[in-house]
């Protein structure tokens, strides 16, 4: 039998379906939590035992540290999987679970605490001799603004050090912006993460998004699983991963494996991570590390066969890592978000029609069901689509395939956005950079009526919700969220409006 019998799962949505199936397969019995608005939801019937939070609020249900480990000692169990978004990058909560005696499946509370913290992270990258951006390595205030951008020389980047999720970061190209995007970028950090401590560094052009995927266990051992390309964003957030990325040569990528590994070790790493470097020119920088599952795992199960959250729960439970086995083909994910595909203003309603793909080297992870109801209440993300093929074209034609396969009616999808990406180009020819979407997307002003439109409707969403409390960014809900993504569409349309 495991060490690791009852596992509560502190998230909702597909990750936490994810979760509750390996755990069946390990013969493991799962806790299943679940707000009023998610009464319904799928794991919340999938999981063997399921315990009532609250509200529908994050901050009355998922993000309660005090609710959601009453729920793990309460039903009994040995350890909790916080999944991705609301407190998995928590180092409070992970506190909160030792001193109950829970294993809490994810790296120490130290760890956390020193990934979280951007400015303490590149200090240490700097220590473990992993390659930096060049830029400051401490937070700047307004008195030095100035002189500190002229030394790194611009265009230069603004970022929250408390950041996550794309919140938080502002580029500026010339001088007399730099006050401006200074201020907005405080004031977005300060409303996302509660900290409004800003640093700055060089803005890399034409800049790949590239991260590794580390796995370290009790006994000092450290792995990684190769890289992800995920330079297909959207105001920093990803749209589609793939694996692997074909602009590294087997030199750059074994370097970019070393000093992820190496940045674990240098923390202590326990569990699951992944370590983010924007790469250009054949050369790579650390961004930052995520300490946690992330949203486009599921790009490197397919092409390594192996199951991150089995490991995961296979660690926790003081297990060695398991070998890493050799990598097969070339695998592709796409995040298939409840939005309109013309304006990403998050899409509200029931789903009245679902058709999901098959066929070979197909996986769709979702908790999607016929009647469920799309929420203002949490991120609007509502499915991965996730391929693999023997090599990258057969990988795009296998996903265009199956994005054409599934249909969501009901709400709007970013189905679209992401088969016109798929079809460009410039994806298909491998040359490409995070400025991709902006180059396809291209999009005339917005009329008057638009804006106003938008604007009466983020004026509803506010009402539901306080903006602060419930778009915590990566460290309170996940890898999207559309509040903060809806109020920067309306404040490009005010500008662009003639």
């Amino acid at each position: 039998m495991p060490a690791i019998r009852r596992i509560l799962v502190a998230n909702r949505g597909e990750i936490a379906l994810r979760v509750i199936r390996t755990a069946q397969e390990m013969g493991i019995e799962t806790v299943a939590v679940y707000s009023d608005a998610d009464r319904t939801a799928l794991h919340v019937r999938r999981a063997t035992h399921a315990v009532h939070l609250g509200g529908s609020k994050p901050s009355e249900s998922y993000l309660d540290i005090g609710k959601v480990v009453a729920a793990a000692k309460k039903s009994g169990c040995d350890a909790l999987h916080p999944g991705y978004g609301f407190l998995s990058e928590n180092e409070d909560a992970a506190q909160a679970c030792i001193d109950a005696g829970v294993e809490f499946l994810g790296p120490p509370p130290p760890a956390i605490l020193a990934m979280g913290d951007k400015v303490e992270a590149r200090k240490i990258a700097m220590k473990a001799g992993v390659p930096l951006v060049p830029g400051l390595q401490e937070e700047v205030d307004e008195a030095r603004l100035a002189a500190a951008a002229k030394q790194v020389g611009y265009p230069v980047m603004l970022k929250a050090a408390a950041g996550g999720g794309g919140k938080g970061i502002r580029i500026v190209r010339e001088e007399k912006q730099l006050l401006e995007a200074f201020h907005m970028a405080r004031a977005e950090a300060k409303g996302a993460f509660g900290d409004d401590r800003v640093y700055l560094e060089k803005f890399v052009t034409r800049p790949r998004h590239v991260e590794i995927q580390v796995m370290a266990d009790k006994h000092g051992n450290v792995v990684h699983y190769g890289e992800r390309e995920c330079s297909v964003q959207r105001r920093h957030q990803k749209l589609v991963e793939e694996s692997p990325c074909i602009a590294l040569s087997p030199e750059v990528r074994a370097q970019m494996g070393k000093a992820a590994c190496d940045l674990a070790r240098a923390v202590g790493y326990v569990g699951a991570g992944t370590v983010e470097f924007l790469y250009s020119e054949g050369r790579f920088y650390f961004l930052e590390m995520n300490t946690r599952l992330q949203v486009e795992h599921p790009v490197t199960e397919m092409r390594y066969g192996v199951d991150l959250v089995r490991e995961q729960i296979r660690v926790g439970a003081g297990e060695k890592l398991a070998p890493v086995a050799e990598p097969r083909g070339h695998s592709i994910e796409v995040r298939v978000n409840a939005e309109d595909p013309n304006t990403y203003f998050p899409s509200l309603g029931r789903i009245t029609r679902l058709n999901m793909p098959g066929g070979p080297g197909v996986r769709l992870d979702s908790a999607l069901f016929r009647g469920m109801e799309v929420t203002p209440f949490y991120d609007s993300m509502l499915a991965k689509l996730v391929v693999h093929g023997a090599d990258r074209e057969q990988a795009i034609a296998r996903c265009q395939r199956a994005l054409r396969e599934l249909r969501i009616v009901g709400v709007s999808t970013s189905l679209p956005v992401a088969l016109r990406t798929l079809q460009s180009d410039e994806f298909r020819s491998g040359d490409y950079d995070t400025g991709i979407l902006d180059r396809i997307d291209k999009r005339p002003p917005a009329s008057r009526r638009e804006l106003a439109m938008l604007a009466a409707a983020a004026a509803r969403f506010l009402v539901t919700e306080r903006v602060g409390a419930g778009a915590g960014g990566t460290r309170a809900q996940g890898d999207a969220a559309p509040r903060w993504a809806m109020l920067g569409r309306v404040e490009r349309l005010r500008r662009s409006t003639p």
